[in-house]
């Protein structure tokens, strides 16, 4: 796949397990890379680091219009979201995501939001989502998956943003960069044996691809993707 213009991409929870390895891949095609988090991220070659407070809609919008100097005088061209918390607060990720949609509006910055494999729907039951589906979720993981649900909800209410929203299959977590996936839009993916999953280096991957060669679907997801299949 060729990669299109150079961009001005901002990544929101850069030192996670998601936003890392976005950062490193959107370097890695030549973009122009803010990585942003509470603490000082750590640098990657190409990128700059941002620490900015992500509950400061101020600073916040500061970040991504280049009032600061970092993101540039015309601001960012798209946001990477990929901020989560432990234990979940669906209060603070539903704030953060209308706080990064607002800001994006004046910037015509696309969003993508990395988000939970909960608001999928469940494979086989059209009607049923994954939050609520304890073959996928167990109880301990609903507070995650009801929080995911109320990210996209969020969006979706939002009005004049561009986003999209990019849930991860049922089982994401580091591994090898392959480029191997197989992209799919509002329903869980599973392999030939019922696995669902990617390594977070592919997820990269998959998000990098949709901000270059923007596709028409507002919620996405991507599983990992076998040689020949």
């Amino acid at each position: 796949m060729t990669h299109s213009r150079t961009r001005t991409i901002a990544v929101l929870g850069g030192t996670g397990m998601v936003g890392s390895r976005v950062v490193a891949e959107a370097t890695a095609r030549g973009h122009r890379v803010l990585a942003l988090a509470r603490k000082p991220p750590r640098e990657v070659p190409g990128s700059t680091p941002v620490t900015v407070d992500a509950t400061d809609a101020d600073a916040l919008r500061t970040a991504l219009s280049g009032s600061a100097g970092s993101a540039g005088p015309g601001g960012v061209d798209a946001v990477v979201l990929s901020v989560r918390t432990e234990p979940a607060d669906e209060e603070f990720l539903v704030g953060v995501t209308r706080t990064v949609l607002d800001a994006a509006v004046p910037l015509g910055a696309r969003v993508l939001v990395v988000g939970g494999a909960g608001a999928l729907r469940s494979p086989g039951t059209p009607g049923l989502r994954v939050a609520d589906d304890p073959a996928h979720v167990p109880a301990a993981f609903r507070p995650v998956a009801a929080a995911g649900v109320a990210q996209l909800r969020a969006c979706r209410a939002h009005t004049g943003a561009d986003w999209v929203y990019l849930s991860p299959p049922a089982t994401l977590e580091p591994g090898a960069r392959t480029g191997r996936y197989r992209r799919g839009t509002d329903t869980l993916l599973t392999d030939a044996d019922g696995r669902s999953w990617i390594s977070a280096e592919d997820l990269a991957v998959a998000v990098l691809d949709e901000l270059e060669h923007p596709g028409p679907d507002r919620h996405i997801t991507a599983v990992h993707r076998d040689p020949g299949t």
